[in-house]
C-alpha cells in the first residue's frame, strides 16, 4: 500500500480491482469527492483518494507576507497524467495489450500489482506547497499506508537544509512510524553535484534506460538514411521529399541566425518554414524540444530534425508531428548535404519500435548526479531504476490538437520518461518485498534492494552512461536494481532512528533542532563532527575526504542475518589504485541466536588519484553476495 502525490484518474484499467480481496481493516483513509470524482470511483485495489487546497506564502513587497491561495482543482482526479503514470508503473493490475498507438505493445503491470493505491493530491499545475506536502505525509501515516512514493522534489539549483525541507521533514516523520519513503534523484543531469532527495532516511532513486528504444528514420534526397530518436505518428512515406532547410536560412527579420538554429518562439518567418522540415540545434537547452517542436507545428512545417548531443537517449514523444533526433556526428552529415545541393530534401518516417536494445540498462543523461551538496559522507542517488520510455497508464488526451493520430482513438496508455518513473518501479519492487517479509523494516528493505543490485549490462559489462563511458556510483548508485534476488539478499544493514538521530548531530544541528524536527528527547554524543556521517550503519560507504598518508579512516558497520541461521561469509574487496582496504574481521560467522555481526573497514590512501575512488566490498556464503559500494575523496 502506497501513495502518490498527485492526482489518479480512476478510470484507467490498470486501477481495476478484479481479483482483489476486501480493503484491510488497518487502512483509516477514505475517498474524497468532487465535481469529478465520486466515492464511487474508489474500489478494493484504489482505496484512498484525497486532495489539498494549497496555501502558500508569498512576499508582495519583500517585507509583508500575504496569503495567496493556489489555484487547484477540488478533486484527486488526475489532470495532467503525471500521478496516473507513475502510479500504475508502481502498482498497476495487469492489463493485457497495453500499448501506446501501436508501440511497447504486451501486458502492462506495476511493480507490485496486488499492492493498494491511495492518492493525495497535493501539487498543481503552478507547484506544491511544502505546508501541504507535510499535511498530506501526515494524513497518509495517519491513513495506514506502508510506503510513500514521492516523483517531486526541488530544484538542485535551491535545495534547502534538511530541517528545512518539506519532504525530509515529513519522510523523517514517516520513518519514525516505520513507513518507507521512495523519491526521485531530480532531472537535472548530467552535471556533479544535482541530486535532491539526499536524506539517509529518503530511498534516492536514479533512472536508466530499458532494452527497448523508439527509432524514427530520416531518408535525404541522396538516399541516405539516418536513424533517429523519437517518437511520431507520421504519415509521411519514402515516396514524397520534402525541402530540407536550416534554421537560419529560414529566419525572421532582424532575428539572430543563433536564435533561428535554435528553433526560438519568434525567431522563424513562418511563410519561408511552411511545407519545409526545418533542421533545429539545441546551444540553448533552456528551449525544450517541446516548444521548438511548437514553434515549427505551428509554422505548419512538415517536420523538425533536431540535432542535440544531450538528450540522445531520451525519445522525445512528437505525437503526429514528423520529428527526429541525431546526435552531433548523424547531424555534420545532414549539414554537409544540405551545403553541397542546391535543393536539399529529405522526409522522416514514423517511428519503429527496437526490443533487446543494446546496451542497457545505462544512466539517463537526465538523471541528476551525486555528491549530495548537501553532505558527501554519505553516498547518493542510492539506487537506479527504468525511467527511459516508460509505458504506463495515462489519462486520456483529447482535447489537443495534433496529439492523436487520425482514426485513433484516445490512448490508455503513455510514454514517458524521467526519474518520476524510475521512483516507483522501486517503490513496487520495495512492496513486492514488503508482501514477502511483512516484519521487515524499511531499511532492511532498503539495505535488501542495495546490496543485490548490478552494476553490470545486458552485454555482461559494467553499466555505462550516456556519454558510453564507465558509469559511477554518484550516477548509478550502487546499481540497478534486482527485485527477485532482493527477496534474499543473506544479510541486511539495518538503519535505526538512532542512526538518522545521530546524523542529526554530526550534521551540526542544535539539540533543539533535531528534538524540534524528530518530537525525541534524544541526547547527541559528546563529540559529534561531519566526518562521524560516514559511521552510521548505512548499506554503502562515502567519505569526503581521505588525504595521501594521513591516518586510515574507520567506519563501522553492523549487519543482520536473514538467511540461514548457520552461515559464514567472507569478504572480498575490490579496492582502486593506490588505496589500501582491510576488513577486520573478514569473516563473519552466525550460528544459534545470534544474528548480528559487526565489522570493521579502515581506508588507507597511500598514493591514490585525487578526487573520487570507488570500490566495493562484497561478503560471499557460497550462495549470496551482500555488494556494499564505497566512495571516497581523495586528496
Amino acid at each position: 500500500m502506497y501513495i502518490l502525490y498527485e492526482g489518479i484518474w480512476p478510470e484507467s484499467p490498470s486501477f481495476r480491482d478484479e481479483g482483489i480481496g476486501k480493503i484491510p481493516s488497518t487502512w483509516k483513509g477514505g475517498c474524497m469527492e468532487g465535481p469529478d470524482f465520486k466515492k464511487s470511483n474508489c474500489n478494493r485495489k484504489l482505496i484512498g483518494a484525497r486532495y489539498y487546497n494549497n496555501i502558500q506564502l508569498t512576499s508582495s513587497d519583500g517585507k509583508n507576507l500575504t496569503l495567496t491561495k493556489t489555484v487547484t482543482k477540488g478533486s484527486p482526479r488526475d489532470s495532467v497524467g503525471h500521478g496516473t503514470h507513475t502510479s500504475s508503473i508502481a502498482a498497476g493490475s495487469i492489463v493485457n495489450d497495453a500499448t501506446y498507438y501501436g508501440l511497447a505493445k504486451g501486458t502492462a503491470r506495476g511493480g507490485s500489482p496486488s499492492s493498494r493505491i491511495a492518492a493525495y493530491k497535493t501539487c498543481s499545475e503552478q507547484g506544491c506547497s511544502g505546508a501541504t506536502l507535510l499535511k498530506a505525509i501526515d494524513d497518509a501515516i495517519k491513513d495506514g499506508v506502508d510506503i510513500i512514493s514521492i516523483s517531486i522534489g526541488l530544484s538542485s539549483l535551491f535545495q534547502s537544509d534538511f530541517s528545512k525541507d518539506p519532504i525530509a521533514i515529513g519522510a523523517f516523520h514517516a520513518e519514525q512510524f516505520g513507513v518507507m519513503v521512495v523519491c526521485s534523484a531530480g532531472n537535472d543531469g548530467p552535471d556533479p553535484y544535482t541530486v535532491v532527495n539526499a536524506a539517509p532516511w529518503i530511498f534516492t532513486v536514479a533512472a536508466s534506460n530499458i532494452d527497448r528504444n523508439f527509432l524514427s528514420t530520416i531518408v535525404l534526397g541522396n538516399g541516405k538514411m539516418f536513424q533517429g530518436i523519437g517518437i511520431n505518428f507520421s504519415n509521411l512515406t519514402r515516396s514524397k521529399m520534402y525541402p530540407l532547410v536550416l534554421g537560419e536560412e529560414v529566419a525572421a527579420k532582424f532575428a539572430p541566425a543563433s536564435e533561428a538554429r535554435n528553433c526560438y518562439p519568434g525567431s522563424l518567418d513562418y511563410n519561408k518554414v511552411a511545407g519545409k522540415i526545418v533542421v533545429c540545434v539545441n546551444d540553448d537547452p533552456t528551449i525544450s524540444r517541446k516548444i521548438k517542436k511548437l514553434v515549427l507545428q505551428d509554422a505548419k512545417a512538415m517536420g523538425m530534425i533536431l540535432i542535440d548531443e544531450e538528450k540522445k537517449d531520451v525519445p522525445f514523444d512528437a505525437a503526429v508531428f514528423p520529428f527526429s533526433e541525431v546526435t552531433n556526428l548523424e547531424g555534420h552529415q545532414i549539414l554537409r548535404y544540405i551545403n553541397s545541393t542546391k535543393n536539399p530534401t529529405a522526409t522522416i518516417l514514423a517511428t519503429r519500435e527496437v526490443t533487446r536494445y543494446k546496451p542497457s540498462p545505462i544512466v539517463a543523461s537526465f538523471s541528476s548526479r551525486g555528491p549530495s551538496v548537501l553532505t558527501e559522507n554519505i553516498l547518493k542517488p542510492d539506487v537506479m531504476a527504468p525511467g527511459v520510455g516508460i509505458l504506463a497508464a495515462m489519462i486520456p488526451k483529447s482535447d489537443e490538437p495534433g496529439i492523436i493520430p487520425i482514426g485513433k482513438k484516445p490512448s490508455l496508455f503513455g510514454i514517458m520518461s524521467g526519474t518520476s518513473m524510475a521512483c516507483p518501479h522501486v517503490t513496487g519492487a520495495a512492496a513486492f518485498i514488503k508482501s514477502v517479509h511483512r516484519m521487515w523494516t524499511p531499511s532492511m528493505i532498503k539495505s535488501a534492494l542495495m546490496t543485490t543490485a548490478t552494476t553490470y549490462n545486458n552485454l555482461r559489462k559494467h553499466v555505462t552512461n550516456s556519454s558510453n563511458l564507465f558509469s559511477s556510483p554518484h550516477e548509478m548508485g550502487v546499481g540497478e536494481i534486482d527485485p527477485l534476488r532482493a527477496l534474499n539478499p543473506g544479510l541486511v544493514f539495518k538503519t535505526e532512528l538512532e542512526d538518522y538521530l545521530k546524523f542529526l548531530c554530526y550534521y551540526g544541528y542544535s539539540k533543539k533542532n533535531i528534538r524540534s524536527m524528530s518530537k525525541n528527547n534524544f541526547n547527541c554524543p559528546r563529540n559529534c563532527s561531519e566526518d562521524l556521517i560516514s559511521n552510521i550503519n548505512y548499506p554503502s560507504i562515502s567519505i569526503k575526504t581521505l588525504g595521501r598518508h594521513q591516518k586510515a579512516k574507520v567506519v563501522t558497520r553492523t549487519v543482520t542475518n536473514v538467511g540461514p541461521t548457520n552461515s559464514t561469509y567472507i569478504a572480498k574487496v575490490q579496492a582502486p589504485k593506490g588505496m589500501v582496504i582491510k576488513v577486520t574481521p573478514n569473516k563473519l560467522v552466525f550460528y544459534g541466536g545470534i544474528q548480528k555481526r559487526s565489522y570493521q573497514v579502515s581506508f588507507y590512501n597511500n598514493d591514490a588519484q585525487g578526487g573520487y575512488n570507488f570500490g566495493s566490498i562484497t561478503w560471499l556464503d557460497g550462495k549470496h553476495y551482500v555488494h556494499t559500494i564505497f566512495a571516497v575523496n581523495t586528496k
